[in-house]
């Protein structure tokens, strides 16, 4: 729902192959120990402007870019002098979050794949380091930003000198949600797994695992006979990674169920604590009978909702979505411009206090039901001091942050090694 913003998918984009470039890859800066090299460069001025709508040959793009790596390369620098660390839980969680969002926006990890031309366990292995870098620049930039402040005053001059350029307030919405994932019909949950039973059986009796899984496996695996690559812990969902470090050399698995449906797995090696693993993956299909059910759930919350009982209670007992059940389905507060086509088509008609019917929502391969409840929903308008003080606050403290970390940037290259390269018609 919320715009996909942030630095790992510049980072990721590195190496897309959707985004390949033939280069020389020469040195472009050299910050610190650091280098930017002319790919690393280009990569993200492509991925900037394919993100942006914007014309990857112009100049000034290239050097906005450019000033934005180094300033990456500054304040890694100053982590590693101010002894800045980051646990690798954190590293492999927002890794994992991130890529999340890459499967969302491509539309699945199939896609994600395809894009980059390697498996998802290749992509999390090779960027772990790149993470740990992004991670680090972020800590030290919160630590210094923790207590920049504006005040009342500030914030009425910031509105007085930029009132007159200051966009107009989108529509707001202040939403909370019930989300239910249809289940597997148990007939066709059973007959899946019958399936992968059987496959096991004539691998096991003989059977070419490659030649099974470019047949029936539905990851984007199955195109390497379901090669894996190697992984480390961490890599693979619980189920299956409790599977795979649990078996020796050439063994095949059971049918082991995950949140993607029934795997069969070989261990191929292991390398210490790290396995190289190929598998098989049968989705698990829900069928039209397993969309009613959850549909029906939905409209008869609803209804009860509408009828006085607390759209959070419910929400807290029925929602399936772990982000928002704790909260009673809270999505904050959103714009008109953060909502998805689909989802502004759902709430176009839903006035403050209303519930919107059941609708479906796809979330990268998967998909579930939702309903919302319109809190609040306050029309677009001029931005006012007494209305949207909160709103001006904020930005009058965006301003003064980036004034501050601009000058603190300057002082850094005065004591930091910082050297752009010129390049004849570069």
């Amino acid at each position: 729902m919320r715009k996909f913003i942030l630095g790992f998918t510049c980072l990721i984009a590195t190496s897309g192959a959707g985004y390949a470039q033939t280069l020389v890859d020469r040195i472009v800066a050299v910050v610190d120990k650091e280098i930017i090299t002319e790919s690393e460069l280009q990569d993200r001025v492509n991925f900037f402007a394919i993100q942006n709508r914007l014309d990857p040959t112009k100049p000034e793009l290239r050097q906005q870019v450019l000033d934005a790596l180094v300033t990456e390369k500054l304040i890694l620098a100053q982590a590693i002098l101010d002894s800045v660390q980051v646990s690798d839980e954190e590293v492999t969680r927002t890794l994992d979050q991130q890529i999340q969002n890459l499967v969302r926006q491509l539309g699945s990890e199939q896609r994600v794949e395809q894009t980059y031309g390697k498996p998802i366990s290749r992509i999390r292995r090779e960027f772990r380091e790149e993470m740990k870098k992004q991670l680090l620049v972020q800590r030290v930039r919160q630590n210094r930003e923790a207590n920049v402040t504006v005040t009342r005053r500030e914030v009425e001059e910031f509105y007085q000198t930029y009132k007159d350029s200051l966009p107009q307030v989108p529509e707001e919405f202040e939403l909370s949600q019930i989300f239910i994932v249809p289940k597997p019909d148990s007939l066709v949950e059973a007959q899946t797994r019958k399936t992968m039973e059987a496959i096991r059986d004539s691998i096991v009796g003989g059977g070419d695992f490659a030649a099974f899984a470019k047949r029936y496996s539905i990851d984007a695996t199955a195109s390497s006979g379901g090669d894996l690559g190697w992984a480390k812990r961490g890599d693979y969902v619980h189920e299956f990674e409790e599977a795979v470090f649990g078996m020796k050399e050439g063994e095949i698995s059971p049918v082991i169920k995950t949140q993607f449906g029934f795997h069969i797995v070989q261990l191929l090696a292991r390398r210490g604590e790290s396995v190289h693993a190929r598998h098989i993956l049968m989705r698990i299909e829900k069928g039209p009978r397993s969309d009613s059910a959850a549909v029906d759930t939905l409209r008869a919350l609803r209804a009860r909702a509408l009828h006085g009982e607390s759209f959070a209670e419910l929400a807290k007992k029925y929602s399936e979505d772990e982000d928002t059940k704790a909260l009673g389905g809270d999505l904050g507060t959103v714009t008109s411009e953060q909502l998805t086509p689909a989802f502004a088509a759902t709430l176009h008609d839903v006035g403050t206090g209303d519930i919107s019917a059941p609708t479906r929502v796809s979330i990268g391969t998967s998909y579930g039901f939702q309903i919302v409840l319109v809190r609040k929903r306050t029309p677009a308008h001029p931005i006012s001091l007494d209305g949207d003080f909160k709103r001006l606050e904020q930005l009058a403290l965006y301003v003064k942050k980036n004034k501050e970390n601009s000058e603190w940037i300057q002082e850094l290259k005065k004591t930091i090694y910082c050297h752009e390269l010129t390049f004849p018609g570069g």
